[in-house]
């Protein structure tokens, strides 16, 4: 088979394969770490039913926030998913730290913040529905999520 195919050609097969190798990589890379399964305001909804007494106006707010939340977060985790997307294809085209990579990573950077920022305003919506005494306990719990030790 070495006859059939070039030295040139083997080379070519190899940057091929190490390219595609590379895109996979980097697309899951984008979906395992910075996209989890289980997303910070899902796992602080969890924990506010579960460590804060709410009486029922506060649980159906909460409720009704959490679903208009989910709504916008599936938005931005798809234009999300996108950016990763277009990074892979961009990385199989050049090969290279190049411009379509470059730019490719700053709207995965882009959409990251995106998501980053709507997470953030969805908790603070959430704090505002609870009273000054339960908004301490609050915000120990997105503290322990944000810096991630713990209860």
């Amino acid at each position: 088979m070495s006859g059939v195919i070039g030295k040139s050609g083997r080379r070519h097969l190899l940057t091929l394969v190490i390219a595609f190798v590379a895109a996979l990589a980097g697309v899951a890379i984008g979906c395992r770490l910075l996209m989890p399964a289980e997303p910070q305001a899902s796992d602080i909804h969890v924990l506010i039913h579960r460590d804060i007494a709410l009486d029922p106006k506060q649980a159906v707010a909460l409720d009704r926030l959490e679903a208009q939340f989910a709504v916008r977060r599936a938005e931005l985790e798809a234009r999300l998913r996108g950016d990763n997307a277009r990074l892979a294809a961009a990385i199989e085209a050049e090969h290279r730290d190049g411009p379509q990579v470059t730019q490719a990573i700053d709207a995965v950077h882009h959409s990251m913040g995106e998501l980053q920022k709507a997470t953030l305003a969805h908790v603070f919506a959430m704090r505002a529905v609870l009273r000054p005494d339960q908004a301490a306990t609050f915000d120990r719990l997105v503290a322990a999520k944000l810096t991630d030790t713990g209860r």
